[in-house]
């Protein structure tokens, strides 16, 4: 199982998604990616990815004005 890190700060709603789609298209069925993003809907949208794709949301935790994430793709 491969692990990947995806830095998505600065990038505004839906941008970080749509490249969290991008790399997990890229990757094996049960690599874990995780991913770093300041946008304020950011974990609303990443729980509604999930959802969408059956992807599982291991963890989600609030640094600061920093949020991070881990899914398996």
């Amino acid at each position: 199982m491969a692990s990947k890190v995806l830095d998505c700060k600065g990038l505004k709603s839906p941008l970080p998604t749509l490249k969290m789609l991008a790399v997990a298209r890229m990757m094996t069925r049960g690599d874990v990616l995780e991913v770093v993003a300041d946008c304020p809907t950011f974990e609303y949208d990443v729980r509604q990815w999930c959802r969408d794709t059956k992807r599982a949301l291991l963890w989600f935790k609030q640094e600061g004005s920093q949020m991070h994430c881990q899914v398996r793709v």
